[in-house]
């Protein structure tokens, strides 16, 4: 990388900065015209031979222009690319997208991961961190009809999930209030491993002779938990992928909707990334270790509050990626969220 002196730096800046912008390869004349280097398109030539040598541009096909390798964009972004900053009106967006009423942390990452992706125009992902052992803060019952009802359970995280049980036709309305009373006096505080025998066994002794709902809401108890504990995915923006001339071959767009679709391998590799990375993570085309992203750039961020994991977003587009945008618009969603979380955690642990 030392090799690159100041005048190959501006010449390969240009040539990105131009192919990031209009997807056409360039070519010395384009680069002579449009910057002001003082510098002739033979010499300038000259130099774009240099840097195909060296590996940082290549040329497509039989195509005059050059346009950038995995290697030129990685010192780009390490080395040359400019910060930008959101447009006001851009920002307002985004403010007003944050100002809706949002109840748990799982709707705040669906709703960070669609302002993301109209920000940016690419497609985004989203997941929430495999949270072991979230501990109960609330349950509750409610009867939907006759011989059913749905079990609610809420964490001290904020997370809200439900499950659907069978009960028998005869349990009453009222009932169903002592019960969720019952649940929420033994469990409440605990996590799913620590609802051991002791604990149901004090649930039968005040639950009395009707025991038949015991086991059916236990089991919605333990749904709702593995829901809360397992990693969820959102995806917003799928489509803006027809936008990019890159992925103009149908083949190459089957390809990368066949990845989108494949959540799980997508909640794995962002969950990953997360790992111990405080930052923005950006994986440029064969840095990704899945081969159906060697065309892609991956740009992911982890959300905490303090040392909590919230969830890690990321930013999935063509390597000809506007990385200084997408850099911009996560930077800017991260004082947006902290203010969001702490405003839903503070909310949610006011509540009775």
């Amino acid at each position: 990388m030392m090799l690159l002196d100041d005048r190959k730096k501006r010449i390969l800046q240009s040539i990105i900065d131009d192919y990031i912008s209009t997807a056409e390869p360039v070519g010395s004349r384009t680069v002579a015209r449009k910057h002001e280097f003082g510098l002739s398109s033979a010499t300038i030539r000259n130099e774009m031979a240099d840097l195909e040598e060296m590996g940082f541009i290549k040329q497509p096909h039989t195509s005059a222009g050059r346009v950038p390798s995995d290697q030129g964009y990685r010192f780009y972004v390490d080395k040359l690319m400019k910060a930008s900053q959101l447009t006001v009106e851009e920002m307002l967006s985004i403010k007003s997208a944050m100002d809706v009423k949002i109840n748990e942390l799982n709707q705040l990452l669906r709703q960070v991961s669609a302002v993301v992706s109209k920000i940016t125009k690419y497609t985004s992902m989203a997941t929430t961190p495999e949270r072991k052992n979230s501990v109960l803060k609330a349950i509750q019952v409610m009867p939907v009809e006759r011989g059913r009802a749905l079990v609610i359970v809420i964490t001290n995280s904020g997370i809200v999930k439900n499950s659907l049980i069978n009960i028998s036709e005869t349990v009453s309305l009222e009932y169903l209030i002592t019960v969720s009373n019952i649940f929420n006096e033994k469990l409440s505080g605990l996590t799913i491993d620590q609802i051991n025998m002791p604990v149901i066994r004090e649930i039968e002794i005040l639950l009395g002779p009707s025991q038949e709902v015991l086991m059916p809401i236990l089991n919605g108890v333990s749904d709702c938990i593995n829901q809360i504990d397992s990693s969820e995915v959102y995806l917003e923006g799928t489509i803006n992928m027809l936008n990019y001339p890159e992925f103009s071959d149908v083949d190459k767009l089957k390809e990368f909707l066949g990845l989108m679709d494949k959540k799980e391998l997508l909640g794995r590799l962002l969950n990953d990334l997360s790992q111990g990375n405080k930052g923005i993570n950006i994986r440029i085309g064969k840095e990704n270790k899945i081969e159906k992203m060697k065309d892609c750039s991956l740009v992911t961020t982890t959300y905490r509050v303090g040392n909590t994991v919230i969830g890690t977003i990321g930013v999935i587009g063509p390597t000809r990626m506007d990385y200084s945008k997408v850099l911009a618009a996560v930077n800017f969603m991260k004082s947006r969220i902290v203010d969001e979380v702490e405003k839903l955690l503070g909310k949610s642990s006011d509540e009775p």
